[in-house]
């Protein structure tokens, strides 16, 4: 597969995943998270935050092999 093929595929999954991504957490919390004081829900969204890390990694490391 070309590169410039890889890039157009890797963005417009990082697109899906922008927005796929934050709707599963949503519905997530709202189904079983939502009874957590302020602080537990303000926890639970930073380390959701940070996890997001881990699939956009992986769609640029996919990206940018020659």
């Amino acid at each position: 597969m070309q590169q410039r093929i890889r890039k157009l595929w890797g963005t417009l999954m990082m697109i899906g995943l922008l927005i796929v991504y934050p709707l599963a957490v949503m519905q997530v919390y709202s189904t079983r998270l939502m009874g957590l004081p302020w602080w537990g829900a303000i926890a639970v969204l930073c380390i959701a935050g940070l996890l997001w890390f881990y699939p956009a990694s992986w769609v640029i490391r996919w990206m940018s092999k020659p």
